[in-house]
């Protein structure tokens, strides 16, 4: 098995969490309560979660581009040897959101978040100078909004 196992609370909080999260005083005490807990469990939950590698990320989902700005998805093809002083010197950008490696020929995917659309090309083109390698911009077409629901 990969990751702790799932039982009914920690189904029903990521299930409840993907639909907002309170702006209020005290967030995590109305969205406990919402879930029928208490503050404490819900964030020793969230915390055990997060550390399993459960979960990401907990936090807000920014649309850069409604905001007027611009956003991408980025890959490069890094060779191994070089992979961790590449991943230093585009994460010192800080446009750059987040950053993944996966086991393919693109080995590393991040995102640009910029705050104007033309800054995107700027970002990507220091990043090529800075690293000497190419970087693949995959802008976005089409949005799609998923989000992934257990069964409690």
């Amino acid at each position: 098995m990969i990751g702790p196992e799932l039982d009914a609370l920690d189904r029903r909080i990521i299930n409840r969490l993907q639909e907002g999260f309170p702006l209020c005083e005290h967030p995590y005490r109305a969205a406990a309560e919402g879930l029928g807990i208490d503050e404490a469990t819900l964030i020793a939950r969230l915390e055990r979660l997060l550390e399993a590698g459960v979960l990401s990320r907990f936090g807000p989902l920014y649309n850069a581009e409604a905001m007027g700005g611009g956003l991408t998805l980025c890959a490069m093809q890094v060779p191994e040897a070089r992979f961790d002083e590449v991943v230093e010197q585009v994460n010192r950008h800080p446009e750059v959101a987040h950053n993944y490696a996966r086991d393919h020929a693109l080995n590393l995917w991040f995102v640009v978040a910029t705050e104007r659309p033309d800054q995107v090309a700027e970002v990507i083109g220091r990043i090529e100078a800075e690293t000497g390698l190419a970087v693949l911009d995959l802008p976005k077409l089409r949005e799609f909004h998923l989000s992934l629901r257990f069964e409690a």
